[in-house]
């Protein structure tokens, strides 16, 4: 029996992990939200570690509103980059294996081929630098870490680009989605299915690993996809635009796909329309 703390219990990645719980009997899941454990405060952290016997620690925790972060810089520092490190600490001290989740977004987006783990990093945004500054905490404190970059996360649970276009399709709104980036929408089941593969077979090739669902996309295409994929008929249909570019505060990458051949010695990819199918003919 494995026991297995995962912080960020309540975000979209989270519910997905205690989705598939029931299949997992022989993993003593620990389910956290930042109400049970404060994950920035390292007392409350370390006190929580030496009061269990962990395995795993699977962080999904994050602060992840790219806009806010922009102005809420200190914050989403302490979220992404100092309580990873207090976490990482807890890990080292109590032999604990992290599996801490990242971003495309450390990525400046200028390369045209899909980003391999060892490409130089190079964030444009605060929520970017906070992610990386995480990663680069972990790695300063031990090696007993998997660190999972993806991008483009959603799923049936929490708030996210699909179920906004889900709620907007309902409403019949008019749609301008940009064309400006690319980069691979990730249906999160997939990436749970992921973790809770490394924890059952005791994977020890440490590092970082990039994990997205197959193919390439702009939001623009993302949105086309999810909207063919309701099976509405054409005249239930809401309108849909593409935009080139629109205002942020925030700057993203132009380009962010991710070269998952690395993390296909683990897992088999499928590709983001075919997972994006799974999911709507499930939950629709």
């Amino acid at each position: 029996m494995k026991t297995v703390l995962v912080t960020g219990a309540n975000g979209q990645l989270g519910q997905c992990i205690q989705k598939i719980q029931p299949q997992h009997a022989k993993i003593n899941f620990h389910f956290k939200s930042s109400r049970d454990l404060d994950i920035t405060n390292v007392k409350a952290v370390n006190d929580y570690f030496s009061n269990h016997d962990f395995d795993y620690c699977v962080n999904c925790a994050a602060y992840t509103n790219v806009e806010l972060a922009e102005s809420e810089e200190e914050k989403a520092y302490l979220v992404n980059a100092e309580a990873a490190k207090y976490l990482a600490e807890a890990c080292a001290e109590n032999n604990v294996t992290l599996i801490h989740i990242s971003t495309d977004y450390v990525f400046d987006g200028t390369k045209k081929t899909p980003y391999v783990e060892t490409d130089t990093t190079n964030p444009i945004s605060v929520y970017g630098a906070s992610k990386l500054k995480g990663e680069q905490n972990i790695q300063e404190i031990f090696n007993n870490y998997f660190i999972i970059r993806t991008s483009w996360l959603y799923a049936e649970f929490g708030k996210n680009f699909y179920k906004t276009i889900l709620r907007k399709a309902e409403e019949k709104a008019n749609l301008t989605i940009t064309t400006e980036q690319k980069g691979t929408p990730t249906n999160a089941n997939d990436l749970a299915e992921l973790i809770v593969e490394i924890i059952n077979t005791e994977n020890k090739n440490y590092g970082i690993y990039h994990f997205s669902n197959e193919g390439e996309a702009t939001w623009y295409d993302f949105t086309k996809e999810i909207i063919q994929n309701l099976n509405l008929a054409e005249a239930e249909k809401p309108s849909l635009k593409p935009i080139a570019s629109y205002k942020t505060k925030a700057a993203r990458p132009v380009y962010s796909v991710l070269d998952k051949t690395k993390v296909r010695n683990i897992i088999q990819t499928i590709s983001w329309q075919e997972s994006l199918q799974q999911l709507m003919k499930n939950h629709n």
